[in-house]
């Protein structure tokens, strides 16, 4: 089914199994150009999954993932993740290598920049992310809001059409998830397409397009973050919302 000519993202029908475990069913959804939505759900509801099947870390038993209007198992992979961003919980950094340098590898092996204009990409993406005088450090001697920015400038400097992030700051001391919140809301202020798994729910309020409730590996209720929040359709939604909301306060 083609979508609009600014639609980016197309996820349908996809179902994915781990051994007997279902852990999605039946996700639809669809994203336009610096469109950005959050997949919210309790844990274990197949949000990270589904984020991983749009960049092929992992595979969806059934279903079809289009971006651009191209099917993705059709692309070559190490194209798809020049397109695709992805942030990681846990940041993935290489620790031997300082903050400009695990920021440069990407251009320089995937996009095949030379040394110099890798250096230069990865300084502009480091500034970006407020981190210029910490390019020469190694991650050991970032706290853990300092390597996530970095993992969201490694993602940038690939110039991607569509940046995933996996809970960006659920492994972080609660008073360094403010800085990188903060960077993930410039970016949306840029125009750059996101989708975003997280818990930060003031966040996905503030800044959503669109919310994608998944419960049990399915979409329970999707929509504006005023119709979830003020006025959910399903008892699941205002439940799980109700609960997430105390747990936070």
């Amino acid at each position: 089914m083609a979508g609009t000519d600014d639609e980016i993202l197309r996820v349908e029908e996809v179902s994915k199994w781990y051994g007997d475990e279902k852990v999605l069913e039946n996700v639809s959804f669809e994203m336009d150009r610096g469109d950005v939505t959050f997949l919210i759900g309790p844990s274990g509801s197949g949000k990270s999954t589904m984020l991983r099947c749009v960049n092929r870390l992992a595979e969806a038993q059934e279903g079809h993932i289009y971006l651009d209007g191209q099917e993705i198992t059709e692309l070559d992979v190490n194209e798809l993740r020049r397109e695709v961003g992805m942030v990681f919980q846990d940041f993935n950094l290489f620790a031997h290598l300082t903050a400009l340098e695990n920021v440069a590898i990407g251009p320089r092996r995937v996009l095949g920049l030379d040394e110099e204009e890798a250096r230069e990409r990865a300084r502009a993406q480091l500034e970006q992310v407020g981190l210029s005088p910490q390019a020469d450090s190694y991650p050991a001697e970032l706290s853990g809001g300092q390597k996530q920015r970095v993992g969201i400038a490694r993602a940038l400097a690939m110039d991607p059409k569509l940046l995933l992030f996996d809970e960006p700051t659920s492994a972080l001391d609660p008073e360094l998830v403010g800085e990188v919140l903060e960077v993930m809301r410039d970016l949306v202020e840029e125009g750059m397409t996101m989708l975003v798994v997280t818990h930060e729910m003031s966040f996905a309020r503030s800044v959503a397009d669109e919310i994608v409730f998944l419960d049990n590996g399915r979409v329970v209720e999707r929509g504006p973050p005023e119709q979830l929040f003020e006025r959910p359709e399903q008892e699941r939604t205002e439940r799980f919302l109700e609960r997430i909301t105390e747990a936070h306060h």
